[in-house]
């Protein structure tokens, strides 16, 4: 999406969808550049900062070869193929070896634990996973629950009378060993754009998780958005990098396979534990363009003091996940030297709206306008569009090239995603006179006090413009005059104290900064916030511990009051 010249306005009324009839997303974003040029598609930097670069030829020959072997074990063409792996060579070559094989991808988060684990590869009946010795070890565990489960892949050893795998059950092999041994000969699956592709697991915050089933065409449907919000991109791209892993959306879907449709070059860097002074250093010293640093990095990376020390290339940072508000998009201004560009979506449905400072000016408080090509509405319990100002359920429109096909062997929930032709987010928001989409909660987030209904984002980006606060997360605590009241979860900066003169200074500066109904009645200092493994705040969480407290209130750690 060429922005050249062009306004916002423009770009939505001559926006026409271009999805062919037959497409592969591996084909298309790395056998399409494998020319024999040499071109750079991946610079992986292990955890000693020794980096290796790989090129399109050679993902081409590697993924061809793990194609054949993953056909060569049993498994076929609809099968689905589970990649227990955080950002790395391996990673790569088994999506692009699933998507050309035309098997279906379950990306799993390096840290899940065996419960998740468990319940993901049994709901999606994976018959192959690649992963780790770390990963073996948890999945040895479970072995007997997943009957499905043929073959384990294990990118650890060396050979595959190196496997410590339970000997009652198959053993792991070397993926490598399995991989060189492979035939290099190989014709990717004739995939339609819409047959499944991958299947990415919900975080599970409103419920057990369930399986999004996406077509290979989600690719196509991301990219608009990604264009939008990562400006430069790709014309003035030369590389991209995300500390989010490859086993979510964001990170595969809103870095890794848009970079390589583009033929842009990624690194790979995933720290075991995030760090705002190496995510700098990384990003100076490897001349980064673009990112996509979700709004936990970005509150950690705030903390760090004198980021101007590093000399970095960047022309484009993008951010999802949460609303960031003005202070941390003043803060990017400042630190990175770009206006961090907001966007918007979920698993189900992702990039539907975004933030682009190359052609308007963010609107404060707001995570963007509509995408071109996509439909973005707020509508009513009964699926009618709202008037401007009105709060109501954030919604996409079907049909949508990025929506997902379904979720996996759950038709019930699949039904219940939809309110006649859209599908809802579970977000609340409203929508202004320009188009300018407001974040106000999920539904389950929003606040009821004294006949005011609250959304928790623009007071957590007022406590974040408090000096003591680092991290903060907002809930409506229940009240007997106002139905709820607005409490507050902070972590505080070091050298602060959480005590009663800090309260009612916080409480103050949110009161003449937002309204008087709005600001914290209550305040608990917490040394951390519950996040989903994508860096969101588990409200759900927070509500959960206040009423453990209530039912036990001489145990846990009681919040401090302030009640004028």
């Amino acid at each position: 999406m060429n922005l050249n010249g062009q306004t916002y306005e423009s770009l939505t009324a001559n926006f026409a969808w271009r999805i062919p009839p037959h497409y592969n997303i591996g084909v298309d974003v790395c056998d399409k550049w494998a020319d024999g040029s040499g071109r750079l598609a991946l610079i992986y930097e292990d955890a000693e900062g020794n980096p290796t670069r790989y090129t399109f030829d050679e993902l081409k020959s590697l993924s061809d070869r793990f194609a054949n072997a993953l056909l060569a074990s049993g498994a076929q063409r609809g099968d689905r193929i589970g990649i227990f792996l955080s950002q790395s060579i391996e990673t790569a070559i088994a999506h692009l070896a699933a998507y050309k094989a035309g098997m279906v991808a379950v990306p799993l988060f390096g840290l899940f634990g065996v419960d998740a684990i468990e319940h993901r590869l049994s709901d999606s009946g994976a018959v192959a996973l690649i992963t780790d010795n770390t990963g073996a070890q948890k999945v040895d565990e479970i072995r007997n629950a997943l009957p499905a489960l043929s073959n384990i892949f294990n990118v650890d050893i060396e050979s595959d009378s190196d496997s410590n795998s339970n000997k009652q059950q198959p053993a792991a092999r070397s993926f490598w060993q399995t991989l060189n041994t492979a035939s290099p000969d190989f014709t990717p699956a004739d995939t339609a754009a819409d047959d499944p592709a991958i299947i990415i697991y919900t975080s599970g915050t409103t419920g057990k998780p369930k399986g999004a089933l996406h077509a290979h065409r989600v690719l196509l449907g991301h990219l608009p958005g990604v264009e939008l919000s990562q400006q430069g991109f790709p014309a003035h791209a030369t590389l991209m990098w995300t500390p989010a892993d490859w086993a979510w959306i964001g990170g595969l879907f809103d870095v890794l396979l848009p970079s390589w449709h583009h033929g842009i070059p990624v690194l790979a860097r995933r720290f075991a534990k995030f760090d705002g002074h190496a995510a700098f250093d990384l990003m100076a010293r490897h001349a980064v363009s673009h990112t996509f640093l979700p709004p936990t990095a970005l509150k950690m990376m705030r903390g760090v003091e004198h980021p101007d020390r590093w000399t970095l290339s960047l022309r484009s940072v993008a951010s999802g996940g949460e609303s960031l508000g003005e202070e941390l998009i003043g803060w990017g201004r400042q630190a990175l030297g770009v206006t961090i560009n907001e966007f918007y979506g979920q698993t189900e449905c992702n990039v539907v709206v975004s933030s682009c400072a190359a052609l308007f000016e963010p609107s404060f408080g707001a995570i963007g306008r509509a995408v071109p090509g996509h439909d973005v509405a707020i509508i009513d319990a009964n699926g009618n569009e709202l008037p401007q100002g009105a709060i109501g359920d954030i919604a996409v429109a079907a049909p949508d090239p990025v929506m997902f096909l379904g979720y996996w062997r759950n038709e019930p929930a699949t039904r219940e995603k939809f309110r006649g032709k859209y599908l809802v987010t579970g977000d609340l928001g409203t929508r202004d006179a320009d188009g300018f989409i407001r974040f106000v909660g999920r539904g389950d987030d929003v606040i009821t006090s004294a006949g005011y209904r609250i959304g928790p984002a623009s007071i957590e980006d007022s406590l974040l413009r408090h000096p003591a606060v680092s991290m903060a997360a907002v809930i409506g605590a229940p009240d007997p005059e106002r139905t709820e009241i607005v409490m507050a979860f902070v972590v505080l900066n070091p050298g602060f104290i959480g005590d009663e003169a800090l309260v009612r200074e916080i409480q103050q500066h949110v009161k003449t900064r937002l309204a008087a109904h709005e600001y914290p009645r209550e305040i608990r200092f917490v040394e951390s916030l519950p996040l989903t493994a994508t860096g969101k705040v588990i409200r759900k969480a927070l509500r959960a511990e206040l009423a453990h407290d209530a039912e036990n209130p001489t145990g846990g750690n009681p919040p401090t009051p302030h009640r004028p």
